[in-house]
């Protein structure tokens, strides 16, 4: 029952995690001047206005089945014009940091509340859960801030490359599923000791 119940609640946490994770582009974009996100009514918390039915439910549920040590997700990509942003120079830069950004706060608050969280709750399973969403988010902001497409961090990378790196640029965009491949199976896995130790700075405590 108590791993059941741990279970259902990585799915919510991840689901919610990424909700405010692509909100908070939408909402950066909104407040850039770009109405897109807010016209198409996704700056909402309500996860179905977000959700993918593979990324959302389907493989998170396939992980939980194949006993994965941890279970991931994305939600439907918040949309924008970038011709409708009042900063042109750093516009997209600014909407896609919003993201990871937002995990990072997540990861904090929760973390500082599970390291002074009172004693009285230490028997029970508070802190796992809480533990389980500073975990979640650590992992979606340092996944996301990686430079490859379509990861946050690509656009940032684009944001300040001097111009005359356009074949940079090119290589990105035309390889960008195979350098996705070999980041996710080869460099993600290398940054679990980043994760922990992030996560023990945060908490007090490690995992």
């Amino acid at each position: 029952m108590e791993s059941a119940l741990i279970a259902i609640f990585w799915i919510v946490a991840l689901l919610y995690s990424v909700v405010i994770h692509e909100v908070s582009h939408g909402a950066v974009a909104y407040s850039l001047g770009d109405p897109t996100a807010k016209n198409l009514g996704r700056l909402t918390l309500n996860p179905f206005k977000h959700l993918d039915m593979f990324g959302s439910v389907l493989l998170p549920l396939l992980l939980v089945v194949l006993r994965s040590p941890f279970i991931f997700g994305y939600a439907k990509p918040v949309p924008y014009n970038p011709l409708n942003l009042r900063d042109r120079k750093y516009g997209a830069a600014k909407v896609a940091v919003a993201g990871p950004a937002s995990n990072i706060v997540l990861a904090v608050l929760f973390g500082l509340t599970l390291r002074f969280l009172p004693d009285i709750f230490s028997s029970s399973l508070v802190p796992d859960l809480l533990g389980i969403v500073v975990i979640l988010n650590l992992f979606l902001a340092i996944f996301n801030l990686f430079p490859i497409p379509p990861l946050d961090g690509h656009w940032l990378l684009l944001t300040f490359l001097p111009s005359g790196f356009t074949a940079v640029r090119t290589f990105l965009y035309r390889y960008s599923f195979v350098l996705l491949l070999i980041f996710l199976f080869f460099i993600f896995p290398l940054l679990i000791p980043l994760v922990r130790g992030l996560f023990q700075l945060l908490t007090g405590i490690g995992f």
